[in-house]
């Protein structure tokens, strides 16, 4: 099916806004995911849904391709990924029953430094972060009724009330976060009980990884967030405020 085809296939927003407010309603505050999936299962397509992965572990696509086998998988490659990152997302896309889809920005790292110099993301993260995420990530879940996402209530005060399902206005669909009542540990302990792709980095000291030149170890026991941007004010990528 093409783009177009794709679009002109997906439900009114008015249609999906009430599907999120039925689902949230529907499904109890700590729901386990295997049941907020099930939610989804049955009431969308497989093709209309998308799983954001940022490659830290794999218990999230591992989760939903139990339920919705060959589920789009959307990896943002920025451009910035640490090595361990991208053989993480290779992991994935070779021994999970998913569709890893690369998102990428509209400019290479290179043509960006030309456009608007070197290390923008030293000189403002913000913008960085909205050109190779944001922007990217938007434009992908267009073609979707649905996205499912790996934030969890434990990663960060700003996450402490995630739902399980909402309406996604920005994004203009259904938001999904199946994961959200589990623990870091719980992540590491699911992964390696049914043998899940990890990222090594997790083991290293990266609690939350994300783009190398803004990721730092961690010290035991801090915020496990705390190494994302360190040294700024900035605590989200933006994709979840």
């Amino acid at each position: 099916m093409s783009a177009a085809q794709a679009a002109s296939a997906l439900r009114p927003s008015s249609e999906l806004r009430a599907l999120a407010e039925a689902g949230a309603a529907e499904l109890d505050w700590d729901a386990p995911a295997k049941d907020v999936i099930a939610w989804v299962a049955r009431n969308f397509a497989t093709e209309a849904a998308a799983v954001a992965c940022s490659m830290a572990d794999a218990v999230l696509p591992a989760l939903v391709a139990d339920q919705l086998p060959g589920v789009d998988v959307l990896f943002l490659d920025t451009g910035y990924h640490f090595p361990e990152t991208y053989a993480t997302r290779n992991e994935v896309a070779e021994n999970l029953r998913v569709n890893v889809v690369d998102v990428k920005p509209e400019h290479s790292v290179a043509e960006q430094d030309s456009l608007l110099g070197r290390d923008l993301f030293a000189r403002d993260p913000g913008r960085c972060c909205a050109l190779r995420k944001v922007e990217p990530l938007h434009r992908a879940l267009a073609g979707y009724e649905l996205w499912f996402t790996g934030v969890r209530r434990d990663e960060a005060p700003t996450r402490t009330n995630t739902p399980l399902v909402s309406w996604d206005e920005r994004n203009g669909l259904v938001k999904v976060n199946p994961v959200a009542t589990w623990s870091h540990d719980g992540l590491i302990s699911y992964s390696g009980d049914n043998l899940l792709p990890v990222n090594p980095l997790l083991s290293q000291g990266y609690p939350s990884i994300g783009c190398a030149p803004c990721t730092k170890k961690v010290a035991p026991g801090a915020d496990p967030r705390s190494g994302r941007w360190a040294g700024t004010s900035k605590t989200e990528c933006g994709l979840h405020a």
